[in-house]
Order: structure tokens, then C-alpha cells, then sequence
């Protein structure tokens, strides 16, 4: 089972030798909970609706009690006894449920017993929430994966694949065995490919987020400062490595177009893990404390998933309104903002947050606060040598055929304007598609001008700086177009 079934055994046990009532515990394993929570000196006994109560571990029913209530009473005529009581949080909308409980905590506390409620949620009424304390059953560990998986394997003669078994965690003991299962099936051993899309199911079951196809990092062009950054710390994913400390997040701030969600999507690849976007202005709703809910929600599922790059594309919309008492829904907004920024900081999961913005004003100074985000880097518009790269990519994703020369021409365009001159060019041809495009360098120079002077001191470059001085120089020079 791993270290995580000694802690929760201790855990458990120290709550019953002190007295402890009532408990609930947090899976949506009940079987594994079963497991996890006999301990000595008391005698488990398991109900559930359909069966009654049978002993725990045991299959035959010592008493065919379905009826809630009566499951409840019978706590109380025994000592030094355990009931773990399957989905009794569904009966709670039942007054004589409430009521039963609330008379049996004060004989169980005397006679030794624990009423052990199983449920995948929080969902007690005000007249029981007291008296219950909540435990939280961890999802399987490393150790406990690896030993599925070898049981697994045994039998069919296949090696064990410790990546593969890292890649499970967050899955249930139920999930984990049958994406093994699955794998060997499939690949004939353990593939970490085949796990990571059976681990799809959590986010698409979750309904708060949603899958995409990571970017291959050969189609980012430049931005060589930002790539060598996240190759560099990958390190800490290897093992042995694992007293390095690991990325938390990064924002890349920029002008729009030069490539921020590229290589946000790259990184995935480069990281070979899977690609979330988290899209926080969908998770917000018109019902009070409905928000909330749902980025926690969506927090727990990222938790739970383990290794994920997730995606926050231009958070400063996302966010808008947390520095505002003037906006609608000001409060909701600031309080998914305060629960973001603390599970940033606090998260001891896998996951790499890269959020993009493009307006970095619109978000409160802590958002970029040290000791959240590993870094702030300034996606500037790309110099000569990145725009040869970016021609040569373009050229080779549509098949066009933009001279590397026209790099000079193009002193000023954005990566997206590139690209979609490589696109026009193939209708109208090169001369003519150059000259229908109206750069943002131009549109917006006053606005790019002072993003770039709020990043001298704020953000690492994301660019080589081979000739941006250069380039600096002559985008101030296009005059202003109305």
C-alpha cells in the first residue's frame, strides 16, 4: 500500500483511541477504504444499502439492516466497534438520520465505537457538521502503483515501467488497474502514452477544463531565452534529480502575436507531458459561491493529475475586475483570484502553470509576486535571426516561399503577421500580401514602447538580443497610423 496507508492507519488510530465519534472520510474508494482504515483493537463491521452489515473484509451479511436508521441504532448496542457506513451522506436529507446520529456520538463516545461515514464529498447539514471530523484518503502513491503494476505484469511476464506507474498517480486503484490492464493489452507492457490518455478522463469528466494538442517546439521560432530557461529546469523531472526544486509557473507577458501561447503549448512537448487549458473566465457563474466552487474543483483535479502543463491564455481578462469593488462580480472574481494565487504558492503538484498577458497593468502586483511564479519573461517582437526562423517555419507549415531576406522587410511583424503573410502569399503572392499587412508595431507603437519600459527591470527577455537595440530603434521611427 505504500507509506500513505501507515500514515492514514496512525491517523485513524489515533482518532479512535482518543474518542473520536464520528467520521468522514474523503474517496471515492470505498473498497480501498475498507482496506485502509481495520485496524487492531477494534472490530470493523461495513453497511451499505443494498447488502446490509457484513464484517470488513468478509463478503457474508451478518445482519440484512438496508434502512439507514436502523443501521445507525445498531452501532450503539455493540463496544470497541467500527461501522464504516457506504454513501450514508445520501440519507442525510432524512430528519430521523440527523437525528439518530446526533443521539448516537454521545453513547459512542462512552462504549468505544465510530461511525465511519464514506463519501467523495463534503455534505453535511449544519445540524451534524460539528460532530463529524473530516479525513482525507490519499489516491494511491507511488509505491502502491508500482506494486499494482507489478502484479499485473507478473503474470504475463512483462517488466514493470516505473515512468509508467509515476504517470498514474492521480488515478483511483480502480482506474490505475484497469489503464494498466488496458496498456498491456494494447501494447503488450505498461506505456506511459496509454496512461496519460486513460488520465484524460479525469479532465473530461471534470467538465472545467479541456484537453489540447501540445505544439512541437520546432515551431517556435526564437525566443531561445525562454526554451533554455524550461530545458534547463526539466532536469529536475529526471531521475535522481528529485532534491532539485521544480517549476511552479511562468508568465510570459508581450506584445500579442509574438508567440506567448506557442510556446506555452511547447512546453508541454519539450516536457513530453500532457497540454490543459484552463479557461477561468468559463468557470465563473451567475450563482453565488458557484465560482468558487468550480476553480477549486478545477485545483483539485490539476492536484490530482500529477506531471500537466496547464494553460492560462491572457489572465489579465480572466482576472479582470479582482482589483475593482466597482465590477458586478468584483467579489467572485476576487475570490477566485485569492484562491489561484494560494494555490500557486502552495501546491505541492506536478503541474506547470504558464499564463500569458498581454496588458500587464490589468493584474494586481501579487499576481507577480516572488515565490509564486518562478519567473516573468517579455515576449518582445522578434529580432532578424528569429525572423529567419519564423520564414522558415512558415514555409515549411504552408509551403510557401518567403526568401529569408524578406526578414529585413519585415523588421517590426509580429510572429501571427508572419505567418499570415505566409498564408496570404500563396493567393496573392508575396509583394502584394506584404503590402495589405498593417503591422501592430505600427498601430500600437506608443503601447508596445511602454510595455517595453516596464519590462527593463521587471522581466527576463525571451528573445535573443542580437539586433533588437537595432530594431528598437526603427519601429519608433514608423509614424503613427489613425
Amino acid at each position: 500500500m505504500g507509506g500513505d496507508f501507515i500514515m492514514i492507519k496512525n491517523e485513524l488510530k489515533n482518532y479512535l483511541k482518543a474518542g473520536y465519534p464520528a467520521l468522514c472520510v474523503l474517496t471515492q474508494e470505498a473498497h480501498r477504504a475498507e482496506q485502509m482504515l481495520v485496524c487492531e483493537d477494534w472490530q470493523f463491521f461495513v453497511w451499505d444499502c443494498i447488502q446490509g452489515i457484513r464484517a470488513a473484509g468478509a463478503t457474508q451479511v451478518v445482519d440484512e439492516i438496508k434502512d439507514p436508521v436502523e443501521a445507525v441504532n445498531w452501532l450503539s448496542m455493540y463496544t470497541d466497534t467500527v461501522l464504516i457506513a457506504n454513501n450514508l451522506h445520501l440519507f442525510l436529507d432524512i430528519p430521523e438520520v440527523i437525528q439518530a446520529i446526533q443521539n448516537g456520538v454521545i453513547r459512542w463516545k462512552g462504549i468505544g465505537c465510530a461511525l465511519i461515514m464514506i463519501s467523495p464529498v463534503i455534505q453535511m447539514t449544519p445540524e451534524i457538521d460539528k460532530l463529524f471530523t473530516v479525513v482525507n484518503l490519499p489516491l494511491p502513491d507511488d509505491d502502491a502503483l508500482i506494486n499494482l503494476q507489478k502484479e499485473l505484469c507478473t503474470s504475463v511476464n512483462v517488466n514493470i515501467n516505473k515512468k509508467a506507474a509515476r504517470a498514474a498517480k492521480g488515478l483511483t486503484e480502480f482506474e490505475a488497474e484497469t489503464a494498466f490492464a488496458l496498456s498491456l493489452i494494447k501494447k503488450g507492457y505498461c506505456s506511459t502514452k496509454v496512461i496519460s490518455d486513460a488520465k484524460s478522463q479525469m479532465i473530461k469528466k471534470s467538465g472545467l477544463m479541456e484537453f489540447w494538442e501540445p505544439a512541437d517546439i520546432k515551431d517556435v521560432g526564437g525566443l531561445d531565452n525562454l526554451k533554455t530557461f524550461i530545458s534547463n529546469r526539466s532536469r529536475s523531472y529526471e531521475s535522481g534529480n528529485e532534491h532539485l526544486p521544480r517549476l511552479k509557473g511562468i508568465i510570459l507577458v508581450g506584445i500579442p502575436g509574438t508567440g506567448k501561447s506557442l510556446a506555452s503549448k511547447a512546453t508541454a512537448s519539450l516536457l513530453g507531458w500532457p497540454l490543459i487549458r484552463l479557461d477561468i473566465g468559463s468557470l465563473k457563474s451567475s450563482l453565488v459561491g458557484d465560482s468558487e466552487r468550480r476553480i477549486r474543483e478545477a485545483t483539485q483535479v490539476i492536484d490530482a493529475f500529477g506531471e500537466v502543463v496547464v494553460w492560462i491564455d491572457e489572465v489579465e481578462k480572466a482576472f479582470a475586475g479582482s482589483k475593482s469593488s466597482g465590477e458586478l462580480d468584483a467579489g467572485t472574481t476576487a475570490n477566485m483570484f485569492s484562491h489561484f494565487l494560494t494555490w500557486v504558492q502552495e501546491s505541492s503538484a506536478s503541474a506547470i502553470i504558464m499564463a500569458t498577458a498581454n496588458d500587464i497593468s490589468k493584474l494586481p502586483p501579487e499576481f507577480i509576486r516572488a515565490g509564486r511564479f518562478d519567473a516573468t519573461f517579455f515576449v518582445d517582437l522578434p529580432t532578424t535571426k528569429e525572423r529567419i526562423d519564423i520564414i522558415r517555419i512558415m514555409n515549411r507549415k504552408y509551403g510557401s516561399d518567403i526568401p529569408t531576406t524578406y526578414a529585413q522587410k519585415l523588421n517590426g511583424y509580429t510572429g501571427a503577421e508572419i505567418e499570415q503573410l505566409a498564408k496570404d502569399s500563396l493567393y496573392d503572392g508575396i509583394d502584394e500580401a506584404f503590402n495589405a499587412l498593417v503591422p501592430l508595431s505600427r498601430v500600437m507603437r506608443d503601447e508596445i514602447n511602454a510595455l517595453r519600459d516596464w519590462a527593463k527591470n521587471r522581466a527576463r527577455p525571451a528573445n535573443t538580443i542580437e539586433d533588437k537595440p537595432k530594431d528598437q530603434r526603427k519601429i519608433r521611427q514608423i509614424p503613427k497610423v489613425s
